[in-house]
């Protein structure tokens, strides 16, 4: 059956705040936020001057870009005392920054995505960008959305694979074979290593964290440049992750609702 004009509606308006959650820092301008959604210039326009209507976005007058606006941030502050679990993974972030220098992150599960919600730079003065808060990535793109796929059951790892084109647009280091091989060495490791696979040079570590059903909702993640990844001190960090990965679990399964 197909999507009611409402479910339709819905999804258009949830793409574009997806959108733009992702460049809110600086904002964007319609035709970018268009781009991004593969929706129409006048459509995204349309919904863009709606939600401000609402308080839902906001546009800046001198640039024209627009942002998540205050009803937003409002509604989060009220959901976030049941989905916010960033307050219990800001120790192992910290930890893992102090104790390697490097950029640690924590990312949840969001469907086939994972979002960076909490970043912490280490003391290292040389650093890798690709990962910030609020930033999205298809599951098997950056070490983190590597770690979650990994420990899926294989029969959602293989409908993620045929259902979803990294190649188009991460490139062919992205092909489901090159995932698939990726997977099998995160298994056999316990954690998920991204070399430079997005930019080059910048590199990532992660591993993943597990709800209360033993499925993976969140990672930890370390990145940095090449050099700082050798190998061997790759199973040094690897340890590091994993020994925060099963700290926070525990913590994060104690009573936190894991909803995804």
């Amino acid at each position: 059956m197909d999507a009611t004009p409402a479910a339709h509606l819905v999804g258009r308006v949830s793409a574009v705040l997806r959108a733009l959650s992702t460049v809110n820092e600086a904002g964007a301008g319609t035709a970018v936020l268009a781009k991004a959604t593969s929706l129409p210039r006048p459509t995204v326009h349309r919904l863009l001057v709606s939600l401000a209507e609402e308080g839902f976005v906001d546009r800046d007058r001198r640039s024209g870009h627009w942002f998540l606006g205050p009803e937003l941030y409002l509604l989060g502050g009220v959901a976030g005392t049941r989905y916010d679990i960033t307050r219990h993974a800001r120790e192992s972030v910290h930890r893992l920054a102090t104790l390697t220098g490097e950029s640690a992150f924590f990312s949840a599960r969001r469907g086939d995505e994972t979002v960076c919600l909490l970043r912490e730079e280490g003391d290292f003065p040389i650093r890798s960008f690709v990962l910030y808060e609020g930033a999205r990535f298809p599951l098997g793109v950056v070490s983190a959305g590597l770690a979650v796929l990994s420990f899926l059951d294989d029969a959602e790892i293989d409908a993620h694979l045929a259902g979803r084109d990294l190649v188009g647009q991460w490139g062919q280091a992205h092909a489901p074979d090159a995932v698939r091989e990726r997977i099998r060495q995160t298994r056999t490791d316990g954690y998920a290593v991204n070399p430079g696979l997005v930019v080059e040079g910048s590199w990532g570590m992660a591993a993943a964290v597990f709800d209360h059903a033993g499925q993976p909702a969140w990672a930890l993640t370390l990145t940095g440049v090449e050099t700082r990844f050798r190998p061997e001190r790759r199973p040094e960090l690897g340890a590091l992750l994993l020994r925060e990965a099963h700290t926070l679990g525990r913590v994060l399964t104690s009573g936190v609702d894991t909803q995804r």
